[in-house]
């Protein structure tokens, strides 16, 4: 973009509540995928979403997710609360974390996962955040 004086100048941003949030489908058929992708030092659970889209903290993400040997897929209105930008050390994946609500239907998708993972939340294998 250029102003009346041909200068190039930045886009400017669309204000904050004005994008539609992203809609991603994330599909876990194994429970190490899960354990890679949990991310248990949120408060209230989140997931590792692989992405080369920008985003930024906080930025609205809607996840409709199937789990592990369970046909039912479980819609959550999340949140960014992780970010892992292009060309990270340690060979991460570029991508984000997105932070689940604070309501019940969530907390019972927590406590899916976390059954669904056992001991393995007790591993020092390496997840896609930590």
């Amino acid at each position: 973009m250029s102003d009346a004086d041909g200068r190039l100048t930045a886009p400017t941003p669309a204000p904050a509540g004005a994008a539609r949030p992203s809609v991603i489908q994330l599909v876990f058929r194994e429970k190490g995928a899960l354990y890679a992708a949990y991310i248990p030092v949120f408060t209230d659970g989140g997931l590792f979403v692989p992405s080369n889209r920008e985003y930024q903290l906080g930025d609205d993400i809607y996840l409709l997710l199937s789990l592990p040997g369970d046909p039912q897929r479980y819609p959550v209105a999340g949140k960014v609360g992780w970010i892992t930008p292009a060309n990270t050390s340690g060979g991460r994946t570029q991508g984000v974390g997105v932070r689940f609500p604070n309501d019940e239907k969530t907390r019972l998708l927590k406590l899916k996962i976390e059954e669904i993972l056992g001991t393995s939340l007790q591993s020092s294998k390496p997840t896609q955040t930590l």
